[in-house]
């Protein structure tokens, strides 16, 4: 077994493949450990505070904006420039680190590609480390794969990286420092900026990233502390890293020109992260019993509190020049059935060319096959313009009240219910097995998309407007006499392996028991 030159403190507890050593190298864990003794301790106090933050909506209080950060929002400040390899994002694609995906997605002709260790990424010991590997190579453009017969490799013109590390709520249990889980986050930066900083720098280009998750400014204070450490570490200008924030959890939409103020000499902007952001309306009110939304599918951008938030997060940045890129087109191609894909295209072309009218510089895909569609409409309005930044939008006014007005709260339908039980057991046990992105009936689902699914069935069970539309309410019994039957249908698509026998008895017990998870990815990274 391969021996690694630890930092004093630090364990490993994780098996070290060969190959393993050219990422576990004595600069890079020595630079984990530095940052985490450093900022270990305010990541707890951050966790703290959103506990704490939790229990007060669950006892009815409802956000507001701050009062204290009035300066902020009334102040006249603009973010640093951005460098030009991140003037031009009018198509993002995003995947995770696996290697083919890693290939195709840079090749994909999106502008841009943000590689990800978090949402659409089982976190496993082995996709982290290899994931990292992977991003070595392509960074260097040495990157290549031989798979049935194929030859997998990079073409002379890629898109620009980003990299999302794990959000602030998540461990990396492989690695402990004085005995301690360390931040699975700064566990995958820091790893990353050590071995491709310099090299990508060298080539035109920057270290960029997405943060997700974050749930107030001082969360997007610690990212940016973390930043100017590290550029000093490792002897680089202030304000070389770049990162664009997902604004995909309700209490930081009301936080956005707050978040975009402490990241502001790292700033790339902020990102509609759509699926976590309704996710997070439904944990954060799970406990009024007057909240309820619709069937998952009813609840799109025009839902009167998503268009809010689409409109406020457009407006905040570009009026501090800061670019807005737009969420996620869930849909895929479907190449069995014309009349459902020409439907399926048709959904993706309306949400992009909303999102291009409206005045964003970008959005994201799933999959390749629909960067060109993507890429024809915000050409449309953009033209050869890399973005529309110019595009100010002082007609927009979103109150507090706007971003708590919750429709639709109907239909639920049984079809429905019946829905986010098999696509919860369905991702559940992909993620067990390994992957953390599956297309399931025609739509690319991550966690998520997973997390509504389990968050409703919750939520339907405990409103007293979870009611189906035919007169019955929602009960965990009907949910648990449900299950099987989806079980069922879900083994007659993928096979009968243990892992989904699993997931049903985990989705059983996270949409029926008292308690609600915080993430369903926590009690699964336990499973691993």
């Amino acid at each position: 077994m391969t021996q690694l030159n630890l930092p004093a403190g630090m364990e490993i507890n994780g098996d070290i493949k060969p190959g393993y050593e050219q990422v576990l190298t004595a600069d890079a864990l020595a630079l984990v450990a530095k940052l985490t003794r450093a900022f270990e301790p305010r990541r707890q106090e951050l966790l703290a505070a959103r506990v704490a933050r939790a229990k007060l909506l669950d006892a009815g209080e409802r956000p507001d904006f701050l009062p204290e950060t009035a300066h902020i929002r009334n102040g006249d400040w603009k973010i640093a420039p951005i460098p030009k390899a991140l003037e031009c994002r009018r198509v993002e694609i995003t995947g995770p680190v696996e290697r083919k995906m890693v290939i195709n997605a840079f090749n994909s002709g999106a502008d841009a590609y943000m590689t990800d260790f978090e949402d659409s990424n089982t976190p496993n010991w082995e996709n982290q480390v290899t994931g990292q590997i992977n991003m070595m190579d392509a960074v260097r453009k040495t990157i290549s794969l031989e798979q049935n017969g194929k030859t997998y490799k990079l073409n002379d013109n890629i898109a620009t990286l980003l990299v999302r590390p794990r959000g602030w709520h998540l461990d990396e249990k492989h690695v402990l420092i004085d005995g301690k889980r360390i931040s699975g986050g700064i566990f995958d930066f820091a790893l990353f900026m050590v071995h491709n900083a310099k090299e990508q720098l060298a080539r035109g280009a920057g270290p960029y990233f997405y943060l997700p998750k974050l749930e107030s400014y001082l969360e997007a204070r610690l990212w940016n502390d973390i930043f100017v450490m590290t550029q000093n570490e490792l002897g680089l200008p202030q304000g070389t890293i770049k990162a664009t924030v997902l604004i995909e959890t309700i209490l930081a939409a009301f936080e956005m020109d707050e978040i975009l103020y402490e990241l502001r000499e790292h700033s790339a902007g902020l990102n509609a992260g759509r699926w976590d952001y309704i996710f997070s309306c439904i944990k954060k009110f799970k406990l009024d019993k007057d909240f309820c939304l619709a069937d998952r599918a009813k609840v799109t951008m025009t839902a009167p509190f998503m268009r809010s938030y689409a409109l406020l997060l457009l407006k905040t940045c570009h009026q501090r020049n800061a670019p807005a890129i737009g969420g996620m087109a869930a849909l895929i191609p479907i190449k069995n059935d014309p009349e459902k894909n020409d439907t399926a295209m048709g959904g993706v072309r309306v949400d992009k060319a909303r999102d291009a009218t409206d005045g964003y510089d970008g959005g994201w895909v799933a999959h390749p096959g629909l960067v060109d569609l993507a890429m024809t409409e915000f050409k449309k309005v953009l033209g050869d313009k890399p973005n529309q930044i110019e595009k100010q939008r002082p007609d927009v006014s979103v109150k507090a009240a706007d971003l708590l007005d919750f429709r639709p709260e109907t239909p639920i339908t049984e079809a429905g219910l019946r829905y986010n039980i098999n696509v919860g057991i369905h991702y559940l046990g992909a993620w067990l097995a390994g992957n953390g992105c599956v297309p399931i009936h025609n739509l690319m689902e991550d966690a998520a998309t997973a997390e509504i699914s389990r968050s409703q069935v919750w939520q339907w069970i405990r409103s007293t407007k979870g009611v189906l539309e035919d007169g019955r309410k929602v009960t965990a019994d009907m949910v648990r006499a449900m299950i099987p039957q989806e079980l069922a249908k879900v083994k007659e698509t993928v096979g009968n392996g243990p892992s989904y026998d699993r997931a049903a008895q985990i989705f059983e017990e996270m949409s029926t028991s008292e308690d609600f998870a915080e993430f369903l990815t926590l009690p699964l990274y336990e499973e691993i």
